[in-house]
């Protein structure tokens, strides 16, 4: 498989390539966006400044209330009219977060999003199937201008009419099919409710995004899609799908495409940037954006960055949690993908999964709704309620209420990402 030069490059080659396009980066945004004129002003630090790749550190950080706060054009660099495309964020915490693309941008994110398919194996002439959500969403269109830069024949089917999908997927025979984890769960159940072994179908890869997802779920989803499994990380602030994405020959973790994006790892509470290895909050400078240059983005996921694999650039692990989604029980820090981790050690319970929130007197009740799979015996549900709960009081150290429900309990999401938790508590 002949790759591009920058994903076999040595360490030196990128490097420099980085600082010179950092550079740039960092000139465009103070030059072009009065947002970062301001704050690196207050910040004491200039584009100058930058001698080496080190003294990023010295530039503050921007996070979403940054992007909220300059809504809906204002940490635009280049005049309005030079945007060729507007997507946004779906705004369900505050405002939506509005990003913007040049001719460019959106050439190098179909580059970048091809580049992706081909390390999970995708070649010139794979039908894809898209079924991530088009319209303002990234991940529909950004899959979508990937695959037909790479040369495949693409479905445009987005989220939704479940039904229709696998009828699709029976019918047209695509070998690649790009999805949410969560979705193409629902998609597995949906070919074994109308008769159909997921195993058998046409597909062969799927690359899979949008949500935090397990290596015990990639096991599941593998077996029984029969299929490769592998992860593809993006959010609109930094540019969309294909940010970093993992290679079919090793399911190490996305390798992060270290040409267009610089990662730093930072402790969340202090700032300071952690080294390889260890983890913290991932902070992404964007090395060669036009529309909407994104200085040390707070991603609020939290992993660590790996060395070189498959490529020539580093790696991330798998996401642990979010600094923001984090639970606080009693004291105790929860995070939803530790709970996955135990429900799926259970053979008898399904992937599927809700974390509901409440409040009982002053103190936060944390309830767990998980599924039986078909086959469980349903005499055992007590028995498979207590020893989840005992699982989870053992290993993250929080009591909670477990709740059992039969398959196809929990509200299935038609399209996009699972709604893992649900906070009932009063809000003042």
């Amino acid at each position: 498989m002949d790759l591009e030069p920058i994903e076999r490059a040595s360490r030196d080659e990128l490097q420099a390539l980085q600082l010179e396009r950092l550079r740039w980066s960092l000139r465009h945004a103070y030059d072009k966006v009065a947002h970062y004129r301001a704050a690196f002003d207050e910040a004491g630090v200039h584009p100058d400044d930058l001698k080496s790749l080190s003294d990023l550190a010295k530039f503050p950080f921007t996070d979403k209330k940054t992007l909220r706060d300059n809504y809906p054009f204002g940490m635009f660099a280049v005049p309005r009219e030079q945007v060729v495309r507007i997507h946004a964020s779906s705004g369900t915490t505050g405002k939506a977060t509005v990003v913007g693309y040049t001719k460019n941008d959106i050439d190098t994110w179909a580059n970048l999003v091809a580049r992706s398919i081909r390390a999970a194996g995708g070649r010139p002439g794979d039908m894809v199937h898209v079924a991530y959500g088009y319209g303002l969403f990234t991940g529909g269109l950004g899959a979508h201008y990937g695959a037909e830069r790479l040369g495949c024949t693409v479905v445009p089917m987005s989220g939704g009419q479940t039904e229709k999908q696998v009828q699709l997927i029976d019918d047209f025979k695509p070998s690649i099919i790009m999805v949410t984890p969560s979705y193409m769960l629902n998609l597995i159940e949906e070919f074994e409710r109308q008769g159909l072994d997921p195993a058998r179908s046409s597909l062969r890869i799927g690359i899979f995004g949008a949500e935090p997802w397990t290596d015990a779920m990639r096991a599941e989803i593998e077996a029984r899609a029969g299929i490769d499994a592998v992860d593809i990380y993006g959010l609109s602030e930094v540019m969309g799908p294909g940010v970093a994405s993992e290679c079919v020959e090793t399911k190490d973790g996305p390798v992060i495409w270290e040409d267009y994006f610089y990662p730093e790892i930072i402790d969340p509470d202090t700032g300071e940037v952690l080294p390889d290895g260890e983890e913290g909050e991932l902070v992404f400078t964007s090395l060669a954006k036009e529309a909407l240059p994104i200085i040390r983005y707070r991603t609020r996921d939290l992993t660590r960055l790996l060395p070189p694999t498959a490529r020539s650039m580093r790696r991330m692990g798998k996401i642990s949690g979010r600094s923001d989604d984090m639970m606080i029980i009693r004291g105790v820090n929860v995070f939803p993908s530790q709970i996955e981790e135990l429900i799926l050690k259970m053979p008898a319970l399904a992937p599927q999964y809700q974390l509901v929130l409440a409040r009982e007197g002053h103190l936060d009740t944390l309830e767990v709704l998980a599924e039986l799979r078909e086959e469980a015996a349903h005499d055992t549900v007590d028995a498979l309620a207590r020893e989840l709960q005992y699982r989870i009081k053992t290993n993250i150290g929080v009591t909670t209420r477990v709740t059992l429900l039969p398959s196809q309990g929990i509200e299935r999401t038609l399209t996009g990402k699972a709604r893992r938790v649900v906070d009932k508590r009063p809000k003042h």
